[in-house]
């Protein structure tokens, strides 16, 4: 998030720094997992990187249709990104791809809605959907989680704007990726706050009992 702007074509270094950050926090947890994404749309690069550290899944952009974000116009990759995973005998790697993701324009795709998308990304064969909201820390639409897990049988998981507040609107989902609120005052660019960790989790556990 801090390497801004991003580039659709990042160098070596990006790989080498990546693959040392990833391997050193999958050795603190190795029990627990771990995935990994690199911005922007790097997606071969994050799976070569989960590849040599050990992780378990990335988070993939543009595997589906096309739109146009914050870096340029992103073209769909799910032939070309799986076929790369089993080239390098990656294939137990899960890949969550997002859908109609944020900092993102979707005129482009304005005539297929959201659930339509999750289709799409689960008959190219993708391992999970992302549902975000339209930019980081901002929350994704209830209604459009409950239409994309009707419309699909692989995981949805939703990839921004969960709160302490709202988590009540998602606990349906199979996983949230909880980022800016875990940080100090909610800012993302902030530190861990590791009461506000603690707080959430506990609502979720509550919730769930």
């Amino acid at each position: 998030m801090h390497d801004v702007p991003y580039v659709c074509d990042s160098g070596p270094e990006v790989c080498a720094v990546m693959t040392a950050v990833c391997s050193a926090v999958k050795k603190l947890r190795p029990a627990l997992p771990v995935g990994v994404q690199v911005l922007a749309a790097n997606n071969q690069t994050a799976l070569a990187i989960a590849l040599a550290s050990g992780l378990d899944f990335i988070r993939a952009e543009g595997f589906v249709f096309c739109h146009v974000a914050d870096e340029g116009l992103m073209n769909a990759c799910a032939g070309d990104l799986l076929r790369y995973r089993k080239h390098i005998g990656a294939e137990h790697i899960q890949i969550f791809t997002d859908i109609k993701k944020k900092h993102s324009a979707h005129a482009l795709t304005a005539d297929v809605c959201i659930a339509e998308t999750a289709r799409a990304a689960e008959f190219f064969l993708s391992d999970g959907v992302v549902v975000t909201g339209p930019s980081t820390g901002v929350h994704a639409n209830p209604q459009e989680l409950s239409e994309v897990m009707r419309s699909v049988r692989i995981p949805v998981l939703i990839g921004s704007g969960v709160t302490h507040e709202n988590v009540e609107d998602y606990v349906q989902a199979n996983a949230l990726i909880i980022g800016s609120h875990f940080k100090t005052g909610g800012r993302w660019e902030r530190g861990v706050d590791p009461e506000r960790v603690k707080r959430l989790m506990e609502k979720i556990h509550k919730l769930r009992d």
